[in-house]
């Protein structure tokens, strides 16, 4: 991996996290996960997946709309 050893990769994280600092990490992961998403979604690369997030295309019905539809 371009000859990046652990001590290597340990000063790159501790110069990431000097610079914009451990509260601003997750954000600075996610931007950079739907960069590389929309990159490969726009060349064709990924298809649609289902994400975890409980955004099914089908409909849950609660158990109260059930018991109003019996009476």
């Amino acid at each position: 991996m371009f000859g990046l050893r652990m001590p290597e990769l340990l000063l790159i994280l501790a110069i990431v996290v000097i610079l914009f600092g451990a509260s601003r990490l997750p954000a600075l992961g996610a931007g950079l996960g739907q960069g590389i998403r929309s990159f490969k979604k726009a060349f064709g690369g990924e298809d649609e997946k289902p994400t975890a997030s409980g955004n099914g295309s089908t409909p849950t019905q609660s158990s109260s709309d059930q018991g109003s539809k019996q009476a």
